[in-house]
C-alpha cells in the first residue's frame, strides 16, 4: 500500500558543496511539505562529546549559583514566554501540525511548568531527623547530579522539554536536550528564550541528530550522570539498559493504550464529547491519547453513535487556519504507520464505523492527513486494541460488568493514563482501586496533566520515576544524609 507517493519525506539531504560538509535536517511543515521552515545542521558524536565537556565547566559555576536566583531565571523565562503565546504556538503548528489551539495549549502547559519549578528553588531540602545519639543532628541535603541528558520526543516540543529541563536546571545541573529531529526549531526558541532570561552559556545545550549517533553519544558518555527519554518502548528499553549498566540514574516515559470505560449510568454525551477530544485531539499523536473505548453492551451502540457523529462533523486541515479541529500526522512514516493498522483493523475482522481514508483533496494533498477513524465491535486481543498507533484511530470493546472491563483494560502491555465515566462512587473507586495506570481520570479524557502533580505510568509505559512536580525535580537530584555531633562527645553506639 502507497501511502507517500507524491510527497517529499523529511529527513537528512547533504549540504550545496562538499560532501565532507555536514548534513542538515530538512524541517517541513507537515501540513504542507512545500513549506519549509529550515535547514537545521545535524550533528555528531564529537559534538556531542564538545558539549558535555563544556557543560561539565559550565556547571561548577550554575551549581554554586542559590537554587532561589535558579528560580528568578526560570521566573523570568515565563515572563518572556507568556509575550511572544503566539509567536510560539504558530511556530510550534508549523513545524508539528496541531491546531493553532491545541499549540497555544502546548505552550502555556510549559510556561505553568516554568513559572512551578521557579518556585521549586526556594523549596529544594531535605529533612531532618532524631537521632539515637545524644548531641547528634540528621538531616539530609538535595544535589545536583552534574552532567544530565534530556531526550525528548517531537509531539510536544515546547512542553516536554520544558517539564525535564526546568526541574534539572533548578536542581542545579547543567543539560544536554536533545530535541526529535523533526521539531527542532521550537526546543530552540525554549533556550534562546531561557539565555535571554539570563541562563549562562553552556548551563543548556541543543545537539540536534539521529538517535543512532548522537542519543547514542549521549547515553553512552561517561561524564553523563543521568538520561531522561521520552519515546518508544523499544528505543527506551534500549536507552535505560545502556545507561544503567554503567550506573547512570535514567527515566524512560514511553508508550500507552490508554482506555475510556463507560458504564450504564454514564452521561453519555459527556462521555462521547471527552472520548473524541482524546481520542482526536492532537490527531492522537500523544502517549495519553484514547486508543480504547472500553463501553458496558447496555449502552454501546448509543455511544459509539455519537462518537462516531461527532468525528464525521471534525474538519481535518491545516491547524494554522480558522475551524480546523485537527491537523495532520507529523511525517510520512507516521502517515504510514497509520494507514497500514487501518488496513490491519480491516483484516482482523473490525467493523469500521467511521473514517479510515488518507484525505488528498485539494491542499490536502501537500500534507499528512488522514480521517478520524473508529473501529466497533473490535475483539480485545486484536493487534488494534493491544499495539500502540499513535493516530485517531479509535477501537471500541463491548464488555458486560465493570469486572469485565478491568481484565480488558489491564489486559494490555502499557500502563500509563485511563479513565472512566460513570455515577456511582462504588463503581469508580473499584476502577479506581483496580487499574493498572499511573494515572486516573474520572469523568474526563485521558489527557491531560498539571504541573503540581506526578506524571507517568507503570508496566510498559513507563520507569525510573515519575516526572513534573517534586517527584521531577527529585530525580535530577543526589541526597545526602549528614551526621552532625555538635558536640563532638557524642557516644557512638550505631553499628552500622
Amino acid at each position: 500500500m502507497s501511502t507517500t507517493r507524491g510527497l517529499p519525506q523529511p529527513g537528512t539531504s547533504p549540504q550545496a558543496g562538499s560532501g565532507a560538509r555536514p548534513r542538515v535536517i530538512v524541517d517541513t511543515n507537515p501540513a504542507d511539505v512545500s513549506d519549509v521552515l529550515a535547514d537545521v545542521p545535524q550533528q555528531t558524536a564529537d559534538d556531542v562529546a564538545r558539549a558535555v565537556e563544556r557543560a561539565q565547566d559550565a556547571f561548577r559555576v550554575w551549581r554554586a549559583t542559590p537554587p532561589p536566583e535558579r528560580g528568578r531565571v526560570l521566573a523570568k523565562a515565563a515572563v518572556l514566554a507568556r509575550t511572544r503565546l503566539d509567536e510560539l504556538a504558530r511556530l510550534l503548528t508549523r513545524e508539528e501540525g496541531k491546531i493553532l489551539s491545541e499549540a497555544r495549549g502546548e505552550v502555556m502547559k510549559g510556561i505553568n511548568l516554568l513559572e512551578w519549578y521557579a518556585g521549586e528553588g526556594f523549596r529544594i531540602g531535605g529533612k531532618t531527623r532524631p537521632s539515637e545519639m545524644p548531641t547528634t543532628v540528621l538531616f539530609t541535603l538535595r544535589e545536583p547530579l552534574g552532567v544530565v541528558a534530556i531526550i525528548t520526543p517531537w509531539n510536544f516540543p515546547w512542553a516536554e522539554p520544558a517539564w525535564k529541563v526546568a526541574p534539572a536546571l533548578v536542581a542545579g545541573n547543567a543539560v544536554i536536550l536533545k530535541p526529535a529531529s523533526l521539531t527542532p526549531l521550537v526546543a530552540r526558541r525554549y533556550l534562546e528564550i531561557l539565555e535571554e532570561a539570563g541562563l549562562p552559556k553552556g548551563v543548556l545545550t541543543l545537539v540536534v541528530g539521529p538517535g543512532s549517533e548522537v542519543g547514542d553519544a549521549l547515553v553512552a558518555h561517561p561524564a553523563v550522570r543521568a538520561v531522561s527519554f521520552t519515546g518508544s518502548c523499544e528505543i527506551g528499553g534500549e536507552v535505560y539498559a545502556r545507561a544503567a549498566r554503567r550506573l547512570a540514574k535514567v527515566s524512560c516515559e514511553m508508550g500507552g493504550k490508554n482506555a475510556v470505560v463507560v458504564m450504564p449510568d454514564a452521561d453519555l454525551e459527556l462521555a462521547a464529547a471527552g472520548i473524541v477530544q482524546g481520542a482526536f485531539g492532537s490527531t492522537g499523536q500523544r502517549c495519553t491519547a484514547t486508543s480504547l473505548c472500553v463501553v458496558h453492551r447496555e449502552v454501546g451502540r448509543r455511544l459509539i453513535d455519537a462518537i462516531v457523529d461527532r468525528a464525521r462533523a471534525i474538519r481535518v486541515g491545516n491547524g494554522l487556519e480558522d475551524g480546523v479541529g485537527m491537523g495532520p500526522l507529523v511525517d510520512a512514516n507516521q502517515l504510514a504507520t497509520v494507514l497500514h493498522y487501518i488496513e490491519v483493523g480491516r483484516v482482523e475482522g473490525a467493523r469500521l464505523a467511521c473514517g479510515g481514508r488518507r484525505l488528498t483533496d485539494g491542499a490536502l494533498a501537500q500534507g499528512y492527513f488522514v480521517e478520524p477513524t473508529v473501529f466497533a465491535d473490535v475483539q480485545p486481543g486484536s493487534r488494534i486494541a493491544q499495539e500502540e498507533i499513535f493516530g485517531p484511530v479509535l477501537s471500541a470493546i463491548e464488555v458486560g460488568s465493570l469486572d469485565e472491563a478491568l481484565r480488558v483494560t489491564n489486559g494490555v502491555r502499557y500502563g500509563l493514563s485511563s479513565s472512566i465515566y460513570a455515577s456511582d462512587a462504588n463503581t469508580i473507586m473499584r476502577f479506581v482501586d483496580g487499574i493498572e495506570a499511573g494515572m486516573v481520570h474520572v469523568n474526563s479524557p485521558t489527557v491531560g496533566g498539571e504541573a503540581q502533580i506526578p506524571f507517568g505510568g507503570i508496566k510498559w509505559s513507563g520507569v525510573g520515576g515519575r516526572e513534573m512536580a517534586e517527584e521531577g525535580l527529585e530525580f535530577f537530584t543526589e541526597l545526602k544524609s549528614v551526621f552532625w555531633d555538635y558536640t563532638g562527645r557524642a557516644r557512638q553506639t550505631n553499628v552500622y
